[in-house]
């Protein structure tokens, strides 16, 4: 059973369950935060940071390796996003930020296939895109986390991938980022157009 009271880590990301995230740890306050994980075999709230504070629903971050140490105590670790929550009330005790915390479970149907077919020829076509490569990691994801899986792949807005992680639906999910992703896919054609027009002619892109 996961804890009520987690400690926070603000910073510019948004963390999705089942998505990987590599952290550098160099302030004493996460350096101890890390030791504290590691020691107890427990989870930390990832939120993302605003202008304003912080956003109060986040993802725990499982620590999966210790990838490096450093001579002066700073570390390279690996994290998995597992758990969306829920910020009930803020403990912005010193040094370190705490929250007592509710953990989201979804609800409703996994979503509709019609939706989903359409969702992932999408993924490939913008994938293919920025990355010049056809996606090879949807094989094997289960339906109730390919909307997950597909936001944590495409460096999209924050903003939109903070809106998915609140959705409480796979349904409301997949439908969100079949609208995002059916207005980004016009821009992303353009851009690459530009980018081969500017690489024919001689002339780089300012």
């Amino acid at each position: 059973m996961r804890p009520e009271r987690i400690p926070l880590f603000p910073l510019n990301v948004v963390l999705l369950p089942g998505a990987p995230l590599p952290l550098h740890i160099f302030e004493p306050r996460y350096k101890e935060m890390v030791k504290s994980c590691l020691d107890e075999k427990s989870e930390f709230g990832m939120l993302l940071s605003l202008p304003k504070g912080v956003a109060l629903v986040g993802c725990t971050a499982e620590i999966v390796e210790v990838v490096k140490r450093y001579p002066d105590g700073r570390m390279d670790i690996a994290t998995l996003g597992r758990a969306p929550f829920r910020v009930v009330e803020l403990l912005s005790q010193q040094p370190l930020l705490e929250g007592q915390v509710d953990y989201l479970e979804d609800r409703g149907a996994p979503g509709n296939p019609v939706v989903q077919r359409q969702l992932v020829e999408l993924y490939e076509a913008c994938h293919t895109l920025i990355f010049e490569d056809y996606p090879k990691n949807l094989e094997g994801t289960p339906v109730d986390e390919l909307s997950y899986h597909i936001a944590s792949t495409l460096p999209m807005d924050l903003l939109w991938k903070q809106q998915i992680l609140e959705l409480r639906s796979e349904q409301d999910r997949q439908e969100r980022l079949l609208g995002y992703l059916r207005e980004w896919v016009p821009h992303l054609q353009n851009s690459k157009a530009m980018r081969q027009r500017a690489g024919g002619n001689g002339h780089a892109l300012n």
